[in-house]
């Protein structure tokens, strides 16, 4: 399983909605996705022989394996986010602007920033709706994938 390392946060620490502003970021530290840990999760969800098969990649055009496009988001999401936030989500509403920019590849750590974009309180009925800004980085500070995620938390 892939290891990712948290900068700001333990594994216990939860925040509320009170703690949250528009224009905050979390820096969620980085991951490194080893070849099976992409092998793996490309035989559930991505088959492609250039997530699948190390030699086939390496003669594709990445010249060497790549995660597929929402390995990196689902597996900061699964360890970062829901560990953080997961006790304050109603629903997902949208995922927005999700860019592949350039391959992640096996063996090299990815780092992550998510930025609070849009945050609206409805006291009335309750709840928050909440744009997260997901922001991933190779190891030479390029940005390779970014996403947008709009989630209803409750109050």
């Amino acid at each position: 399983m892939p290891q990712a390392n948290r900068k700001n946060y333990n594994d216990v620490e939860k925040l509320t909605i009170h703690d949250l502003k528009e224009g905050q970021v979390f820096d969620f530290g980085s991951l490194t996705l080893s070849d099976d840990d992409i092998i793996n999760y490309a035989k559930l969800n991505d088959p492609l022989i250039f997530h699948t098969d190390k030699k086939a990649a390496e003669a594709s055009i990445f010249k060497g394996l790549v995660s597929s496009g929402p390995q990196v988001f689902n597996t900061f999401y699964i360890k970062q986010w829901v560990p953080i936030l997961g006790h304050t989500v109603l629903c997902g509403l949208e995922i927005n602007n999700w860019r592949f920019l350039t391959p992640i590849y096996a063996n090299q750590p990815t780092t992550c920033k998510v930025t609070i974009v849009y945050l609206r309180k409805n006291e009335e009925k309750r709840h928050v709706v909440i744009t997260w800004r997901y922001e991933f980085f190779n190891p030479k500070g390029d940005m390779a994938q970014t996403a947008e995620v709009t989630v209803m938390h409750k109050l």
